[in-house]
């Protein structure tokens, strides 16, 4: 009989529940999406009944399947969408309001309020993180301002605040426990990641009750057990983190340095920076990476916003392409060493340049430039823009030497891969497993009920599917860089 172990991927637009073998494949998985809501401009939300059914039903499905293999089922491991926020109360556990999703915008005055008050500075000391309504404190003041009677209930110590995480566990443990791991409560505004605790000042500012938070364990720990009369079976709920971190755990990025970079519709690039955090000049994120035994490793953050979304705006939009691996073929027929530059910045740029006035351009073209030109620079984008990324968290002083590991959608396309690898410089790795984010929280899981020994164990299981070294010369590289960069300030506004 083998272990296996149980991971709840609960996504902004969809949950799925998998479950792994002790190797860290995928043995069953069940997968719902549920329904977005746009009740004003710029606002984002989710019913938090469909965050629940949604994971209480994947959960069964393959609960249902888990005995179909040989082994026993010994933990669970949660992770999930990041900051989206959710106000209960803690006797009836019915949701004031529905789930304010990190997407959303509607605190973007207040948060600009907050910064003419010249409180920034001393904010981004405390929790690694900027004054903006992505994070969770803003959304939990809204709620407690907006919600007749919220802010009364909450003051009388009625009221539970959580990340989507902390719901999950009150719920499934039949309200008995509310709690948080370390990675969500980074991301909330309201943790000092100095000292690992809910922080007064911050509270105070945002005006949150501390009796309305959770209790912050490791990431490894003992988060409950499920109760079998709501999930159907008695499990511990043994590794929980936020997605991204997931992600890093899952792609074994344990030693200081080592990256993960995921490319979906955009991009979230996380590097481990050891035990020390890392203040960036770049307006990177600072934040908790994973902790375990009470140890925190803490990682730097920084996102793109358009890397997958870019060759769904060439299909769909400009009908290019048919399919997104059509680019794979035009971009080995063009070559790198093309001048054509793509900057996607539909919706601003994300790090380092964080302008979100900024537009998309095309520069370069001449009489003899193609679809197939421009499809290539839409993949090549995807590489400078990480060149960005990297380029700001080594000026940051995190690390000399990077290696990445790839995850996502278009780390399938090895054109987009071995130029990513030639442009940054730097060894670029993809893994056999690619569902890194669940493995993380099976991981987590597992590290905590001893299925894993240790850290080193796990790295041992992890496996290369290829590698991508760098095949281009320097001058080569900076000449392409240095078109980028142009091509770049054509697109921020002034």
């Amino acid at each position: 009989m083998t272990d296996l172990l149980l991971a709840i991927d609960q996504g902004t637009t969809s949950t799925r529940t998998i479950l792994f073998n002790r190797q860290g494949d995928s043995l069953a998985s069940a997968q719902q999406e549920f329904e977005q809501h746009f009740p004003d401009d710029g606002w984002v939300e989710h019913n938090p009944e469909d965050i629940w059914q949604s994971t209480l039903d994947t959960l069964k499905k393959v609960v249902a399947r888990a005995g179909e293999h040989d082994g026993t089922v010994r933990a669970l491991g949660i992770t999930n969408q990041r900051e989206t926020t959710l106000v209960w109360n803690r006797k009836t556990g019915e949701p004031l309001y529905n789930a304010i999703v990190w997407q959303d915008r509607r605190t973007a005055r207040y948060c600009e309020e907050l910064q003419d008050r010249k409180t920034e500075g001393w904010v981004h000391e405390k929790t690694g993180l900027l004054l903006d309504p992505y994070f969770s404190a803003s959304k939990v003041a809204w709620i407690l301002d907006n919600v007749k009677g919220a802010r009364a209930q909450a003051e009388a110590g009625d009221l539970l605040f959580g990340t989507v995480d902390t719901y999950l566990i009150w719920k499934m443990t039949g309200g008995k426990r509310h709690v948080t791991d370390a990675t969500n409560a980074s991301r909330t505004l309201l943790f000092n990641i100095h000292t690992q605790q809910w922080d007064s000042a911050l509270l105070d500012l945002f005006r949150v009750p501390r009796s309305m938070m959770p209790t912050v364990l490791d990431s490894a720990a003992d988060f409950g057990t499920t109760d079998p009369k709501v999930v159907g079976i008695e499990l511990p709920i043994a590794g929980v983190a936020g997605d991204q971190q997931a992600a890093l755990f899952g792609q074994c990025c344990f030693d200081k340095g080592m990256t993960k970079s995921t490319y979906g519709t955009g991009c979230f690039m996380v590097m481990n920076t050891g035990s020390q955090p890392v203040n960036s000049k770049h307006r990177l994120l600072t934040t908790v990476g994973y902790r375990i035994d009470g140890r925190v490793t803490y990682a730097l953050e920084g996102s793109i916003f358009m890397a997958g979304a870019t060759m769904q705006w060439l299909r769909d939009k400009m009908g290019f392409i048919k399919h997104a691996a059509d680019s794979e073929a035009m971009a080995e027929k063009v070559g790198p060493d093309q001048h054509v530059y793509l900057v996607p910045a539909f919706t601003g740029l994300g790090a380092p340049h964080w302008d979100p006035d900024a537009r998309a351009a095309l520069v370069g073209m001449t009489r003899d430039t193609g679809i197939e030109h421009i499809v290539t620079a839409g993949l090549q984008s995807v590489g400078y823009q990480t060149a960005d990324l990297l380029g700001a968290m080594l000026d940051d002083g995190a690390i000399d030497e990077v290696e990445l590991r790839i995850d996502g959608g278009m780390a399938a396309n090895n054109w987009a891969m071995q130029f990513l690898s030639n442009v940054t410089d730097s060894k670029v790795t993809r893994p056999v497993i690619t569902e890194t984010t669940a493995l993380g929280a099976a991981m987590l899981a597992g590290l905590q009920t001893g299925v894993y020994k240790s850290t080193r164990e796990l790295s041992e299981l992890w496996q290369a599917d290829r590698t991508f070294d760098t095949d281009m010369k320097s001058d080569q590289r900076k000449r392409l860089v240095s078109g980028w960069q142009r091509a770049v300030r054509s697109a921020l506004m002034d």
